[in-house]
C-alpha cells in the first residue's frame, strides 16, 4: 500500500514540484495515510530497521521529498515529525527543524499526538521532538473548551511514552485510545513516580535514561492530565511523595540563591503532583471539602514539621504555596509536633490578616479547623504558647469571616457576609474551642459569639435548618454556664433559643456517636427541653420526626457494639450510648406531650 499511495501523491504534484492546487485535499489525505502506515511499518519491525516506501531509495529521501513538495500546505509539520522518524542511522545527529506555528489548525496538534509516541518506543527521538511533544501536550489540554476524554487519552499514551511507561502496542496504533485511559493513567501514573522518587529533584545528571528528566519536564503537564482523566486512575503514595517534597525543601534552604529559586520552584510542582495524584483540586472554591487520604501510609506529627518550617520560609512571599501547604495540612486533617506548634500558631495568625488574599486566608481557617483539637486543648501549652493562640488567634479567625468590618461585600465577593461552607468550617471550629472555658472570655470579647447570633436567621430557619444549627446550638449551651459574663447571650430571644434548638436536631453530624463530642447530645437534650416553651404543632411534629431518626441512628450503633462486645471486650463507650438513647427517647417523650397538650387546647370549642 505504501508505495501505491506515494504514486497517487506523486500525481498530485506538477513539473515544478508543487502540489496542484485543485488536487491539495488529495494530496493531503494521501500524505496523512502515507505517514500513518509508515508509522506502524516502522513500530512493527522495530528494534531492526528497513525500507518501506519505495524500493531501491531510502525511506528518508522519500519523505524529504514529500516535505518540500508539501511545504505550503497544514500537513508541513507533521511531515516534519515523520522525517525525523526515517532519519538514517548515520544520520542520528540531525536535528530537523520542527515546531508548531500559533497559525497552524486545530487538527495538526491532534495529528501529532497520534504519531509522536512511534518516535519514544522506537528511540528516534532528539531534543527537537522532545520539545514538539511537550508543546503538542500543552496545547492540546489548554485549549479553551474542555478536551474531549479521547484528546485526553492521546495525550496521556503520548506521556506514557516519554517518562518510559510501559503501554500495549496495540493502543499505539488504535485512533482512539478512550478505553485505553485507565490502564495508561496507571502506568503513567506508576512510571512518574518511579522517576519521582529515583531523583527527589536533583542529580539528574545521574539519569542515563532520561526518563526522569523527562518526567521532571513534564511536572506542569501531569498535573493537567491527573485533572481532566478524572476518576480514571487511584491515588496512592502520598507520603512517599510528601517525603520527595521534603527532600526538595532541604536542598534549597542548602544550596545557593539561584539554585535555591530552581529547587523552590520544582517544589511547588511536585506539591501540585501529589494533589493531583490524590484527586485533590487546588480550585478555592472545593478548598472546604478537599481531602486527601493517608491509608495505609505511617506518620506521625513530626513528619509535618518540615511544612511548617517551609512557611516561615515563604509566607510573605509566596502566597500560592503557603495556600498549598495550608491546603495539604487542612485537607489531611494533620498537625505538627508541640515544638512545632508556636511557630505554625504565628504564621496561620499573619495569613489571617485581612490584607492577605482571600484563598488564603480561608486555606489558613480549614488548617486551623484541622488542628482544633490542639487549639482547644490549652492545658497542654506552656504559658507563651496559650497567650499567642488565645490573644492573636482568636480575634485572627473572626477576621477571616470580617475583613473589613463595617462593609456590605457583594453576594459573589470572596468575603461575602454569609457563605455556607466557609462558616460551617468556622463553627465547627468554634465549637471545638467552646469546649475549653479558657476560651470562653475570648469568644465573647473578641465578638464570635454576636457572630453566631447573626448566622441564627440565614441558618435556623425554621423551614429548612441546616448543620450550622447544631454547632451554633453547641457554641451557646457551652458557654451558658457562664452566661453573666457573656451580655451578648441576653439577646437571645426564646424565640431564637427555640430555632436554634429544633434546628440542632435537623441535621446533626452524621458521625456524631463516633466523635469525642458524642456526650454533647446530653447537653443538648436538656437544652431543647428548657427552651420548648411556646412551639408551633408543626414545629413539635418536624422535632418528632428528627428525634425518631437519631434515635434509629443510635440505636442501629449501639446494636453493632453490643455486637461487638459479644466477639470481645469492646465496651467502650457502651454505658455511655446507652445513657444517650434514654435521655433523647425522654426528650421525644416530652415533645409527644407538648404535642398531645397542644392539640387538646386547639380541641376546646371557643364561647
Amino acid at each position: 500500500m505504501l508505495p501505491q499511495l506515494y504514486d497517487i501523491f506523486t500525481s498530485c504534484v506538477d513539473i515544478h514540484r508543487q502540489i496542484v492546487p485543485s488536487l491539495e485535499e488529495k494530496a493531503s489525505a494521501c500524505t496523512m495515510a502515507l505517514s500513518h502506515l509508515y508509522y506502524g511499518c516502522v513500530l512493527q519491525a522495530y528494534p531492526g530497521r528497513g525500507e518501506f516506501v519505495v524500493r531501491g531509495r531510502r525511506d528518508f529521501d522519500v519523505f524529504l521529498q514529500i516535505w518540500r513538495e508539501s511545504i505550503r500546505t497544514a500537513n508541513h509539520t507533521v511531515l516534519d515529525t515523520t522525517v525525523n522518524l526515517c532519519l538514517p542511522e548515520d544520520d542520528s545527529g540531525i536535528s530537523w527543524v520542527t515546531f508548531l506555528s500559533e497559525a497552524c489548525p486545530d487538527y495538526i496538534p491532534e495529528r501529532l499526538s497520534h504519531v509522536l509516541p512511534y518516535h519514544f518506543v522506537t528511540g528516534r527521538v532528539n531534543e527537537v521532538i522532545e520539545n514538539l511533544g511537550i508543546t503538542v501536550i500543552s496545547k492540546l489540554l489548554s485549549s479553551p473548551s474542555s478536551p474531549s476524554i479521547r484528546i485526553v487519552a492521546n495525550c496521556t499514551l503520548l506521556a506514557c511514552t516519554m517518562v518510559g511507561a510501559q503501554v500495549d502496542r496495540r493502543d499505539i496504533v488504535r485512533i482512539d485510545k478512550s478505553s485505553a485511559l485507565p490502564r495508561l493513567m496507571e502506568s503513567f501514573l506508576a512510571q512518574f513516580q518511579k522517576a519521582l522518587w529515583a531523583c527527589n529533584g536533583g542529580e539528574l545528571e545521574k539519569d542515563s535514561t532520561e526518563v526522569s528528566r523527562r518526567a521532571w519536564n513534564l511536572l506542569d503537564i501531569i498535573c493537567r492530565i491527573l485533572e481532566l482523566a478524572g476518576h480514571h486512575f487511584s491515588s496512592f503514595h502520598t507520603m512517599r511523595n510528601l517525603d520527595v517534597c521534603k527532600k526538595i525543601y532541604s536542598r534549597a534552604r542548602s544550596s545557593e540563591q539561584n539554585n535555591a529559586l530552581v529547587l523552590l520552584t520544582a517544589l511547588r510542582n511536585v506539591l501540585h503532583f501529589m494533589f493531583a495524584a490524590a484527586n485533590v483540586s487546588r480550585n478555592p472554591d472545593e478548598l472546604w471539602y478537599a481531602h486527601l487520604m493517608l491509608q495505609g501510609d505511617s506518620h506521625s506529627p513530626e513528619d509535618f514539621d518540615w511544612l511548617v518550617d517551609y512557611l516561615d520560609y515563604i509566607h510573605s512571599d509566596d502566597h500560592e504555596a503557603a495556600y498549598d501547604i495550608f491546603l495539604l495540612l487542612g485537607s489531611m486533617g494533620v498537625c505538627c509536633s508541640p515544638a512545632k506548634q508556636h511557630l505554625f500558631i504565628e504564621r496561620l495568625v499573619a495569613c489571617m490578616d485581612n490584607n492577605m488574599p482571600p484563598h488564603l486566608r480561608h486555606a489558613a481557617l480549614r488548617a486551623a479547623h484541622s488542628a482544633r483539637e490542639e487549639m482547644a486543648s490549652t492545658d497542654a501549652m506552656d504559658d507563651k504558647l496559650r497567650d499567642v493562640v488565645l490573644t492573636k488567634l482568636s480575634p485572627a479567625i473572626l477576621s477571616v469571616l470580617c475583613p473589613h468590618p463595617g462593609t456590605t461585600p457583594a453576594n459573589d465577593d470572596p468575603d461575602r457576609f454569609f457563605d455556607y461552607d466557609r462558616d460551617l468550617c468556622y463553627l465547627k471550629l468554634v465549637f471545638a474551642l467552646a469546649k475549653n472555658s479558657d476560651w470562653h472570655p475570648h469568644l465573647s470579647g473578641d465578638r464570635h459569639v454576636d457572630r453566631c447570633i447573626g448566622m441564627i436567621p440565614e441558618y435556623c430557619d425554621s423551614e429548612s435548618p441546616t448543620q450550622h444549627a447544631f454547632y451554633i446550638a453547641g457554641i451557646f449551651l457551652r458557654i451558658t454556664p457562664e452566661k453573666k459574663s457573656v451580655a451578648s447571650l441576653d439577646s437571645v430571644t426564646e424565640q431564637q433559643w427555640w430555632d436554634v434548638m429544633r434546628g440542632a436536631w435537623n441535621d446533626p453530624p452524621y458521625d456524631i456517636h463516633n466523635t469525642r463530642d458524642f456526650e454533647f447530645i446530653l447537653t443538648l437534650v436538656d437544652g431543647t427541653k428548657k427552651y420548648m416553651q411556646t412551639p408551633s404543632k408543626s414545629d413539635l411534629e418536624k422535632l418528632i420526626r428528627s428525634v425518631d431518626e437519631i434515635l434509629e441512628r443510635l440505636e442501629r450503633r449501639m446494636q453493632w457494639k453490643r455486637q461487638r462486645q459479644e466477639m470481645g471486650p469492646e465496651t467502650q463507650g457502651l454505658e455511655q450510648g446507652e445513657g444517650i438513647i434514654i435521655a433523647v427517647k425522654e426528650l421525644k417523650t416530652a415533645a409527644s406531650n407538648k404535642l398531645e397538650s397542644l392539640g387538646q387546647q386547639l380541641l376546646v370549642p371557643q364561647l
